[in-house]
């Protein structure tokens, strides 16, 4: 027996479960507001360069509107069908506004936007491009709050990863609740975009925080039987969180005010999260057995079992759970990925697949005002198509295996990404449509390399490897929106790059082992031995089967690691948090 059956014995999932999971989930409809922010605090308002304070209409004859009279002062881009952004002319062109007017414009004197810009405020009343002038010259600065933001969530899912496995899921993130509510609050609050930044990164280290420990606190406390459910229908609170985004930022259209309003219901969860159980488990593997005790009896009472509370004693406790604190003394590093030929060769390919997914993924999303359609409408769209990439990864998975669908997706989104460079940009229809066959396959790229990479690392080194592959995937996610300031140098490059990403990584999913139908392996031996063809060796003195990397590898496994059915199921909560843990 093992902490599952425990488990059963207090009622399986039961109304605490419910409830428990239920709080833990209602943050996600938040992570994609936070995730994706930047598309909205930092869209670039339609702009041209200030006209001269000191130009006069005393010489005009007759009257002219407001888009005539800027053809005086600001000279067409090079396609000639819009204003320059950042050139005017260095003095007033009067003489084009007559009617048979043959000036020849190129040859005309112009100058950078030395009194400012001004921006329309159709789209938006204000963001941080149209307050701190980020177009231009700074525009690169626009996406550099992207990479920062990122930068922090790569740093927070270092720092409170290895912080929860010492002070507990629920301390860490109670501490993150209240992090991201205060310091994402202070962002709206920010007076220069250093301060932004530097409170962006912050923000981003407080969502890992809550990511990691929620769903960790989630998984630990639900039977293994439903976990695959449960984690399948929570991550849809990261899709319906991008509709919310659109709704909200319609609304607004105020950087300062959607800032504010996405972060302040953390204060709320923040509230309610000193309900949250600590988990059993974590705290048995630390010594803490009487506290862990008295959690099992109040989820006994919520769920109805009042009279297990008198059967369930600290010895039963350490009954239930002598392998999982036996096996949780040994110790298994970073290292041992890449130690032997077959988890070297697993490691490597996987470490392309996730950085690839994450960088197109976030290189389409990250940069929805190309299309030439409403950004608002086009998150709507980009959410949406979330629905059915879902179910046809999971379709093929069940069908074509986990290599063939891994593959089939990042091959298919580079096929997109490539087509629709020569798409002439006035078929937006055609563009947008493109752009969301392209989401969807990286979206279900991001959902198989979850329950792929859950399924080849064996179980004593499982939590090790999908920290390291997941690690690649922040680092994609960081340089996605960088490479978008290369369309300044060709506008097809950043696409180039993000297909190009994609086809290279789809080469390298096809040297993956196929795991569908297969026993998940324990050991590191035991993938040596199904992969690679070469038996590894054990060391002296080191049980690989008694092993286990940290103690969230006891408690994925639950005490029941053999079972081959069993262990499927323990892994496949992976496949349904892969895009909320974005």
């Amino acid at each position: 027996m093992g902490f599952t059956e425990l488990l059963d014995q207090v009622g399986g999932f039961g109304r605490y479960q419910w409830l428990h999971v239920t709080l833990i989930s209602l943050p996600g409809l938040m992570m994609a507001s936070q995730n994706l922010l930047n598309n909205f605090v930092s869209g670039i308002p339609a702009h041209h360069c200030s006209l001269p304070a000191n130009h006069s209409l005393h010489n005009l004859s007759h009257q002219v509107d407001q888009q005539q009279l800027l053809k005086v002062f600001i000279p067409f881009d090079a396609s000639g069908n819009r204003l320059h952004r950042c050139r005017r002319y260095v003095q007033p062109q009067w003489q084009l506004l007559a009617v048979n007017s043959s000036a020849n414009v190129s040859e005309l004197q112009t100058e950078e936007c030395v009194d400012g810009w001004t921006f329309d405020r159709a789209e938006f009343f204000a963001t941080t491009v149209s307050e701190w002038d980020l177009v231009c010259s700074l525009r690169p600065l626009k996406q550099m709050i992207q990479t920062i933001y990122m930068g922090g969530v790569l740093v927070g899912a270092i720092i409170y990863g290895s912080l929860s496995d010492r002070f507990g899921r629920r301390s860490v993130l109670i501490w993150s609740y209240l992090q991201l509510a205060v310091l994402g609050c202070s962002s709206a609050l920010s007076p220069s975009y250093t301060a932004y930044c530097i409170f962006r990164f912050l923000t981003g280290m407080a969502v890992s925080g809550i990511i990691l420990n929620g769903v960790s606190l989630k998984v630990e406390w639900i039977p293994t039987k439903v976990r695959t459910l449960v984690g399948t229908l929570t991550s849809f609170f990261f899709t319906f969180g991008q509709l919310v985004l659109a709704g909200l930022a319609y609304w607004l259209r105020d950087w300062r005010k959607l800032q504010l309003v996405v972060c302040v219901p953390h204060f709320l969860f923040f509230a309610y999260s000193w309900w949250y159980s600590e988990s059993a488990r974590w705290l048995v593997l630390n010594r803490q057995s009487e506290e862990a005790l008295k959690s099992l009896h109040r989820v006994a009472r919520i769920n109805g079992k009042p009279e297990m509370v008198d059967k369930i004693t600290l010895e039963v406790l350490h009954s239930n759970m002598k392998k999982e604190i036996e096996s949780s003394q040994s110790r298994f590093t970073a290292y041992d990925l890449l130690k032997t030929r077959g988890m070297r060769r697993i490691s490597l390919c996987l470490v392309a697949v996730w950085f690839s997914t994450s960088f197109a993924y976030y290189g389409l999303a990250m940069d929805l005002q190309k299309f030439g359609v409403s950004i608002y409408l086009m998150q709507i769209i980009f959410a949406a198509v979330d629905f059915p990439a879902k179910l046809f990864a999971l379709g093929m998975l069940s069908y074509l295996g986990r290599r063939v669908t891994q593959a089939m997706c990042l091959f298919l989104s580079a096929a997109i990404i490539f087509t629709n460079i020569f798409v002439p940009t006035d078929l937006q229809t055609v563009r947008t449509a493109m752009a969301c066959l392209g989401k969807g396959f990286t979206s279900a790229s991001f959902t198989t390399v979850y329950l792929f990479t859950g399924e080849l690392y064996p179980t004593v080194i499982r939590q090790t490897g999908m920290g390291f592959v997941s690690t690649m995937a922040r680092v994609g996610s960081m340089a996605a929106p960088a490479v978008l300031i290369l369309d300044e140098v060709l506008p097809a490059l950043p696409s180039l790059v993000y297909g190009g990403a994609a086809v290279i990584a789809g080469c390298f999913a096809c040297f993956l082992p196929e795991t569908l139908n297969v026993p998940l392996p324990d050991t590191i031996e035991d993938v040596e031995e199904k992969w690679s063809g070469h038996p590894h060796r054990q060391q002296e003195g080191i049980s690989l089967k008694e092993g286990a990397t940290s103690k969230e590898d006891i408690v994925d496994s639950g005490g029941v690691a053999s079972k081959e059915g069993v262990a499927l199921k323990e892994l496949t909560e992976t496949e349904g948090i892969g895009l909320s843990a974005l």
